[in-house]
């Protein structure tokens, strides 16, 4: 009699703080996708420890007996895994920091993906996943890569141009409309149906269909779901201008000069308040034995969840707490291991679908292959595809409004110019990469900013000519 195969899907980057949120949208899914082991996989021993230990907690939450295994051997890791989910952070909480206070410094957004901060993420970023991508071909040939480390698309961009075929960038945010027309509504959001485009953390829904019927021209014309939803973050002249449902990383190009002034003008940047908060979560963590005071340690993980949550691009909108005000709201209760998946969910439809044989229509990040009139086959794009058993497939979107397809061939000149400037150490690549940023465009603060990077992330970054 023929044994069943096992089914291992492994993470890479497992010891992130975010982890037992993933694991427990793994855990609702385990019996419908056959799966027999979730592998964590981190460098980071200690934090390895503490994720596994709160991630067998949520498991007997929710009564799961699926094997969850860690270890820092990332061929061990690898070995055998018919799916990988890469969140890795090269540099750590520290170069999330350097990247965000040196753009800032220099008068520009400091953020962590879009803009210079983005870039020099990618740059740290690009070469470790080729490095994991290298040996997932080694060890697991055949094996799916979904791509979480940000920036997501531009690191996807650069596992497709160097040959990792298998290779899905996913954010959540690209389906924020279909998420968000849904709650407004009151319906499954797999009753909608939203046509997207763009790039990561640049993309709009031209059309959300339910029951044969776009729906959206009336969610934004209606006051109540703008209020609702993040669009609130938009003026109300640039929403009706655009028509379409805006991913709210937009504000980011659309209020450039009101972005930089509000992050300058907060005593932390985001990375030193996730940091402040992560180093806050550890430390608790470490003062208590995890497995005898189960309690108290998913209280401690459910109050950080709740304060990184509530202070989320708070400068953008006006009903956000200040930080003050966030740490004075202390959460009460536990962890509820029935909370939103988020990226996880994107990616567990996936393989949901890959694995059922399922017809799934979602947005994720692969190559255009024709779909967006403007772009390049090549082109990794944001966009609603198709996934079944045989793979993930683009839909046609065809032409785009001017505008939006302005901004996004601007965009993926710099993100091209970014993978090569990546793969080759090139500075004078990397400087006519931020030249072309929108962000950015001026040659002489583009060479500052690369040259402080080059300097900041030295260990990090390899040989540079």
């Amino acid at each position: 009699m023929e044994m069943e195969p096992l089914m291992k899907i492994t993470v890479l980057g497992g010891g992130g703080v975010r982890t037992p949120l993933l694991v427990a949208a793994v855990m609702r899914r385990a019996a419908r996708i056959s799966l027999t082991e979730l592998c964590l996989m981190d460098i980071d021993a200690e934090k390895l420890r503490l994720a596994g230990q709160l991630s067998r907690l949520v498991g007997k939450l929710l009564g799961s007996d699926l094997a969850i295994t860690t270890t820092t051997d990332a061929r061990a890791a690898l070995a055998g895994a018919r799916y990988v989910i890469t969140s890795i952070r090269v540099g750590g909480e520290a170069g999330r920091v350097l990247d965000e206070r040196i753009a800032l410094k220099h008068g520009v957004l400091g953020q962590e993906t879009t803009g210079p901060g983005g870039f020099a993420m990618a740059l740290r970023s690009i070469p470790a996943l080729l490095g994991y991508a290298r040996l997932i071909d080694e060890v697991s040939p055949g094996a799916w890569m979904f791509n979480f480390t940000n920036p997501a698309g531009l690191a996807t961009q650069a596992l497709s141009d160097s040959g990792f075929r298998r290779t899905v960038g996913i954010c959540d945010g690209a389906n924020s409309a279909q998420h968000a027309a849904a709650h407004f509504l009151g319906v499954d959001a797999k009753e909608l149906r939203a046509e997207v485009f763009g790039l990561n953390h640049l993309s709009w829904a031209r059309r959300i269909w339910h029951n044969g019927v776009d729906v959206l021209p009336r969610l934004l014309a209606d006051p109540a779901f703008i209020a609702g939803s993040s669009m609130n973050i938009f003026a109300p002249a640039l929403i009706e201008a655009t028509g379409m449902w805006m991913n709210e990383y937009l504000y980011y190009y659309h209020e450039a000069d009101q972005a930089v002034r509000a992050i300058q003008a907060d005593e932390m940047t985001r990375g030193e308040e996730v940091r402040a908060l992560n180093g806050r979560l550890l430390e608790q963590l470490r003062a208590i034995d995890i497995e005898s005071q189960p309690d108290a340690a998913l209280r401690f993980y459910h109050a950080y969840n709740n304060r990184r949550s509530a202070t989320y691009m708070h400068y953008a909108r006006a009903d956000a707490p200040t930080m003050d005000e966030a740490d004075d709201a202390a959460p009460t209760g536990t962890f509820d291991a029935a909370e939103g998946e988020g990226y996880a969910g994107v990616a567990l439809d996936l393989i949901e679908a890959m694995e059922r044989n399922e017809t799934l229509y979602t947005a994720v990040n692969v190559p255009n292959a024709g779909a967006i009139a403007s772009m390049r086959e090549t082109d990794v794009v944001e966009v609603s595809c198709v996934v079944d058993r045989d793979g993930v497939r683009p839909l046609a979107i065809g032409r785009i409004p001017d505008a939006q397809d302005a901004l996004m061939r601007s965009v993926k000149h710099y993100e091209r110019l970014t993978v090569e400037a990546a793969l080759t150490g090139s500075r004078r690549t990397a400087i006519l990469a931020l030249v072309a940023h929108p962000l950015v465009l001026s040659y002489s603060l583009a060479e500052k900013l690369v040259d402080a990077y080059l300097d900041a992330h030295a260990p990090h970054l390899g040989d540079w000519r």
